[in-house]
């Protein structure tokens, strides 16, 4: 015969959590080595934390701190701040945070804290259950806890972040230093971007500065839509057919890219000055580009008021 497992309400179980429970828990600290990577080897109530008191403090095998949090109800914004307050003030590696019922938003908040922290945290779901006329016994299950996929995904968010920073800084310095003789990207905003561009003139052709990590470019790109492809290739070959005369007007060779199988057609201007992971050469890179640009326009502008099309 196989019983049914039945929820028993937790104050039946545990009538007041600092008292009860949390006396429980002090006895039974094993059971949250089960669940979790942890190696507890003690458990302390009611440390000390400023002006607060942390319901329980265990050691691990390595003797760091894990700070344990309990909440015979859902979890709320209070205690996930007391949870992060002691886990600071002291000094500690790792929190537990047990609760009845946790709320979406304080997954996600979890989640967050284990990829973007040095702490390791841990949401465990509590939970009372008997079987048939049993005694009442507990169900811890762990919601979210810290993982090697965790730590991977908030480095590689980190890294995009401070790529956005640079890339930011990057432009506001080039657009900053292009002001006085550049007015085509007078009204242009720095991005987060490897590119920033300013129309042309002509509809569907714009102007870009491209900075990737170790090279640079200024090109004119040429985009009238996905239905108007045929006009993409037919505004690029009447700039072939005048290749020397643009080449000659910029001063060296570019690079002329129809993108077969795509949408768009390019006309590069590679840049041999080093790119954004250069920083201690920006000034240098920027003038270049900035000096290129111009060249760029320059050399293009008669026959982009020449087009056909």
């Amino acid at each position: 015969m196989v019983g049914k497992i039945q929820r028993v309400p937790l104050r039946d179980v545990w009538k007041h959590e600092a008292y009860d429970f949390t006396t429980w828990l002090e006895e039974n600290f094993e059971l949250l080595n089960e669940i979790t990577e942890l190696n507890l080897t003690s458990v302390e109530r009611e440390k000390s934390a400023g002006k607060f008191s942390v319901d329980l403090v265990g050691e691990d095998s390595e003797n760091n701190l894990v700070i344990i949090e309990n909440q015979l109800e859902k979890s709320n914004h209070d205690h996930l701040g007391k949870l992060i307050t002691y886990l600071t003030v002291l000094d500690a590696k790792s929190a537990i945070w047990i609760v009845s019922e946790p709320r979406p938003e304080h997954i996600q908040a979890i989640s967050w804290l284990n990829e973007s922290s040095s702490g390791s945290f841990y949401l465990i779901k509590l939970e009372a259950i008997r079987i048939g006329t049993s005694d009442s016994a507990p169900l811890l299950t762990l919601i979210v806890g810290p993982s090697e996929e965790s730590r991977a995904t908030g480095k590689t968010k980190k890294d995009l972040a401070d790529r956005h920073i640079s890339r930011k800084r990057f432009w506001t310095g080039l657009l900053d230093y292009s002001k006085k003789d550049l007015k085509l990207f007078s009204n242009i905003s720095p991005s987060t971007g490897n590119w920033i561009g300013a129309g042309a003139g002509k509809s569907g052709m714009m102007f870009t500065f491209v900075a990737n990590k170790n090279d640079s470019s200024v090109e004119l790109y040429i985009d009238r839509g996905k239905e108007k492809d045929k006009e993409n290739e037919e505004i690029f070959d009447f700039f072939v057919n005048h290749s020397k005369e643009i080449e000659r007007a910029f001063g060296y060779p570019l690079i002329w890219e129809r993108l077969e199988g795509r949408r768009a057609c390019r006309i590069k201007g590679k840049l041999d000055i080093g790119g954004r992971d250069d920083e201690d050469k920006w000034p240098e890179i920027q003038k270049t580009m900035v000096d290129s640009m111009i060249s760029l326009e320059k050399s293009f502008r008669p026959f982009l008021d020449k087009l056909p099309i």
